[in-house]
C-alpha cells in the first residue's frame, strides 16, 4: 500500500501532515494532540515538514499556526525531491562503477586459456549477447548456418541490440554470413539490420556461399563456437566459449581469406518485397 513513507517522510511526519490537511491552521499543541505526535517530538516534526516544503507558518500570530500545502502541490515537491535524490545517487553509482572498471581491468589477467559452456537456446543466446557486450575492438561474427532451436525473431532482436551498442562503443564489426542464413531470416530482422546498423562507418557485412561452421571471434583472443547436435547435424547443441590467443589467431586466419572471397550483401527479392511499405 502505498504511503507517504515511500516519499521520504518519517511515521510521525506523514502523521502530522495528514492531520494539518484536515484540521486547517492549527498550533503545535494542538496538532500534536490530532496526530498523536508526542509533544516533545512534535517542533521537530514540524521542522521536517517545512524543510520539505509540506507546510507553512503564521510567525505573527501567538501562539505560532501551522497549515499544510495543498495534496498536489505537496506530492510533486516530495517526488521532485525524490528524484533529485535517485540522480544524485545515479550518479554516486556511476562513479563507483568506473572507479571499479579501472580498478578490475588492472586486476584481470591478460594472458591464460579460459573455457565455458551453455547448452541450450535460451543459455546460449544469453552467452552469445553477454560475449558480443564484452567486445572492445573487434568482432568478428560468421554465420554458416541460421540457428537452430533460436526464435530468430526475437534471437536476431537481442542480437541487433547488442550489435548496436558495440558500434556506437566504437568496435569494429565484421558480418560474414551465408546467402541461405539471410533468406530464413524474417524480414523485420533484415529491416532492422539496414536501418540500424548499416549507418555506421564501423559495420560490414558480406555474403558468401559457403562458410564452414558459425562462430565469432571477439577482440582477436576470444571464439564463440557453434555446437552441432550430434544426433542431428542441422540442430544447435550449445556454445562454447574460448578463450585462447594461440586459437583465435588461427580462427582468424580461416577467416581473412573468405572475407576477401565474400561479395556485399543483396537482400534477396522476397525480403525487398516484404520492407516495401504499404500502400493505403
Amino acid at each position: 500500500m502505498a504511503s507517504l513513507r515511500d516519499l521520504g517522510l518519517s511515521e510521525y511526519e506523514a502523521r502530522a501532515y495528514r492531520a494539518l490537511l484536515r484540521s486547517g491552521p492549527t498550533t503545535a499543541k494542538e496538532l500534536s494532540r490530532k496526530s498523536e505526535v508526542p509533544m516533545g517530538r512534535i517542533y521537530d516534526v514540524l521542522n521536517g515538514l517545512e524543510h520539505h516544503r509540506l507546510v507553512r507558518s503564521q510567525a505573527a500570530s501567538r501562539p505560532k499556526k501551522y497549515v499544510a500545502v495543498e495534496p498536489d502541490v505537496g506530492l510533486d515537491r516530495l517526488l521532485e525531491a525524490k528524484q533529485r535524490e535517485l540522480d544524485k545517487q545515479a550518479d554516486q553509482y556511476a562513479e563507483t562503477v568506473a572507479t571499479l572498471m579501472d580498478d578490475l581491468d588492472a586486476a584481470a589477467p591478460v594472458d591464460g586459456q579460459f573455457w565455458t559452456a551453455a547448452v541450450g537456446p535460451e543459455e546460449t543466446l544469453e552467452l552469445l549477447v553477454e560475449r558480443l557486450n564484452a567486445a572492445d575492438n573487434e568482432l568478428i561474427m560468421v554465420a554458416g548456418s541460421p540457428a537452430a532451436g533460436l526464435d530468430l525473431q526475437s534471437a536476431s532482436s537481442r542480437v541487433v541490440d547488442a550489435l548496436e551498442t558495440t558500434l556506437e562503443r566504437g568496435v569494429d564489426v565484421y558480418l560474414l554470413v551465408t546467402p541461405t542464413v539471410v533468406a530464413e531470416l524474417p524480414a523485420e530482422v533484415i529491416e532492422a539490420y539496414n536501418d540500424r546498423l548499416t549507418e555506421y562507418d564501423n559495420y560490414a557485412v558480406r555474403t558468401r556461399e559457403t562458410v564452414e561452421g558459425t562462430f565469432n571471434l571477439i577482440d582477436n583472443t576470444e571464439v564463440c563456437l557453434e555446437v552441432p547436435n550430434p544426433l542431428d547435424p542441422a540442430e544447435m547443441f550449445a556454445m562454447i566459449d574460448l578463450k585462447d590467443q594461440s586459437f583465435a589467431t588461427d580462427v582468424r586466419g580461416v577467416f581473412e581469406p573468405r572475407w576477401e572471397n565474400a561479395e556485399p550483401l543483396e537482400i534477396p527479392p522476397r525480403q525487398l518485397i516484404a520492407l516495401r511499405p504499404r500502400r493505403r
